[in-house]
């Protein structure tokens, strides 16, 4: 198997330590393109888009395989394998953060630290737990994803992304969510939502930084606190940036952020 045709790896950066952008649900590689400027000189960038995203190969897909996100952390490990990555330093969107949270819980060895982005390990309510939403209505969610796709899509852009004065990523992000295949994407969508991966944080060894957005509807506030306390040896910066795609948004915020935790908390230089 070409783990590296698979995922559509890309490899760039003049550097020898690794930074490996994991994208969000609905999105690829391409949503990191304000962000891996800043570190192209000082680091080795792997970027990569999971199977069914991007210009991944969507033959590659497995109903068996992609029923959980343990397989989308075990395309990360298959990277750092095909690649003999050593102490990678995983920077993951939404989703990918538990993805990524899953994959050094496997193989803690091939990673430095993790940076998660807007995190959350579950999205439902639950008895003394806000996860911010009810479990209806991601219900209803996947039922509308169901019967009108593109509708679903035009929804969920704007609420992911919010910044109503920046139309242009909204529209990007609405288009990206359409571009893709409909049955992977209602899979991933699935598992993305209703996971609950609360119980695994307590698993993980490596460093953490919690990158948390102001007025995120995704991953509120209390989620990112939630998360921040429940792993082992992390930290937690609070962003100005609101919604939940700051790499986007907010492009010089979240380089300023993830720049200040590799130099002081990793003391990178």
């Amino acid at each position: 198997m070409d783990v590296i045709k698979r995922n559509n790896v890309r490899v760039l950066g003049e550097g020898t330590q690794v930074l490996m952008f994991a994208h969000g649900f609905g999105c690829d590689q391409t949503m990191w393109r304000y962000i891996i400027p800043a570190y192209e000189k000082d680091y080795k960038i792997v970027l990569f888009d999971y199977v069914g995203c991007g210009k991944s190969d969507i033959s590659q897909f497995t109903e068996e395989r992609y029923s959980s996100l343990h397989g989308y952390a075990q395309d990360i490990i298959e990277i750092c394998e095909s690649l003999n990555l050593k102490d990678v330093i995983l920077v993951g969107h939404s989703v990918s953060s538990m993805v990524g949270m899953l994959a050094s819980i496997k193989r803690p060895d091939y990673f430095r630290s993790l940076i998660l982005v807007c995190p959350s390990p579950c999205y439902i309510n639950k008895p003394g737990y806000r996860g911010g939403f009810e479990e209806k209505d991601l219900e209803g969610l996947m039922e509308v994803m169901d019967n009108n796709y593109v509708g679903w899509a035009s929804f969920l852009a704007p609420v992911v992304m919010k910044n109503q004065e920046q139309p242009g990523l909204t529209e990007e992000l609405e288009k990206s969510f359409c571009s893709m295949d409909k049955e992977i994407t209602q899979n991933f969508a699935r598992i993305t939502f209703f996971s609950d991966n609360r119980e695994d944080l307590s698993k993980v060894k490596v460093p953490s930084l919690v990158l948390q957005c102001s007025e995120d509807d995704i991953a509120p506030k209390e989620v990112g606190e939630y998360v921040n306390d429940k792993l082992e040896n992390s930290t937690i910066y609070y962003m100005d940036a609101t919604g939940h795609c700051p790499h986007m948004s907010h492009p010089e915020e979240t380089i300023e952020c993830i720049s200040r935790y590799l130099e002081t908390e990793l003391a990178i230089s």
